[in-house]
């Protein structure tokens, strides 16, 4: 027999036809537009979820006047580096809180000029340096040399104004005079009160939950006011403050306050409500008492050094007076704690 397709030596043209149809890749186009459905599909969801994040965020930023997302991020960026130099070397927390308070020094001192006060902004510098060293000389020595630091830019400021001659009104250097003697006691001093703090035995523990009871007060009334807020606490000093963020705020501070004195100061349940609390009277009065500063001086903001959040001062509005109830509780809570 002479056909070719009865030789079995030969390998079945058919089936060699169909590997190679399968080799060649052409694909189900079924499959493929299954492909391209899905991945459309999975761009719109993309792009909405875009859309809606972003008109959450304008809402949310224009009920509180800030760029939401960017102050989380520096938020949370200086609060790794509080975390960092207190957990691990304590002292490095110097080398961060000594510039920051010389530049909230240096943002009070232009916002008080651009309203019109004459300020003499090195003199205040140098009064904040010193304020600041002093307090590893002892606390008697702090007090002191705070004290003639306040006098030094308060007669400064008096020579510079004799010097001037520009007929200036009694009333405004008197003015003058007194906003230079409280700008080293508002940030520097205070600012201070934080270095005594920590350079205890095992302050910067003590510090770190001053610290995380104010901002916990900040960001509990911030939440709270956003979602529920609508009776305002203070609307001649501060319109966006209500008593609905201030509960939030009441609810934070003990949350926070117990949880960091049972576990890391190592303190009774009581005195932890009483940190709380105590933390909460001073963020909260020192709050609104740098909203009435801007709203005398006419400002929303004390600078534009920290997006999102305005300036130094800004942030640290609530930190600063709490340090004086910190300093207070370390001395008479201190001796109750296990760590003692």
């Amino acid at each position: 027999m002479s056909d070719e397709g009865s030789d079995p030596g030969r390998a079945p043209e058919v089936p060699a036809a169909r590997g190679s149809a399968r080799r060649s890749g052409d694909a189900d186009p079924g499959f493929s537009a299954h492909v391209r459905a899905a991945r459309s599909e999975f761009e719109q969801q993309i792009e909405r979820a875009r859309v809606e994040f972003e008109e959450a965020n304008d809402r949310i930023n224009q009920r509180s006047g800030r760029n939401l997302l960017m102050a989380i991020l520096i938020g949370a960026g200086i609060g790794a580096l509080v975390l960092g130099s207190l957990l691990f070397v304590k002292w490095a927390f110097i080398a961060f809180a000594a510039p920051l308070c010389l530049l909230g020094i240096f943002e009070f001192s232009r916002a008080l000029q651009h309203a019109g006060r004459r300020i003499d902004i090195v003199p205040q510098l140098f009064a904040g340096v010193v304020i600041m060293a002093a307090v590893f000389a002892g606390y008697l020595t702090h007090w002191l040399v705070t004290f003639a630091a306040v006098v030094f830019v308060v007669i400064w400021r008096l020579i510079a104004q004799m010097a001037a001659r520009d007929g200036r009104r009694y009333g405004d250097v008197i003015s003058d005079a007194l906003l230079s003697g409280f700008v080293p006691i508002y940030v520097a001093f205070l600012g201070s009160l934080a270095l005594a703090i920590m350079k205890q035995d095992h302050g910067e523990l003590w510090l770190l939950s001053v610290l995380v009871v104010a901002v916990s007060v900040d960001t509990g009334a911030y939440a709270s006011g956003i979602a529920f807020g609508k009776h305002p606490m203070a609307p001649r000093v501060s319109p966006n403050k209500t008593w609905e963020g201030f509960a939030g705020a009441v609810v934070a501070s003990l949350i926070a306050g117990v949880l960091l004195a049972v576990f890391m100061l190592q303190l009774p349940v009581w005195a932890g409500v009483v940190f709380g609390l105590a933390i909460l009277a001073s963020a909260t009065l020192g709050d609104l008492g740098e909203s009435l500063i801007k709203r005398d001086l006419g400002i929303k903001d004390m600078s534009s050094f920290l997006p999102g959040h305005g300036g130094v001062l800004d942030r640290l509005d609530s930190i600063l007076p709490s340090m004086v109830p910190g300093i207070a509780l370390f001395f008479l809570l201190s001796p109750l704690s296990a760590l003692a």
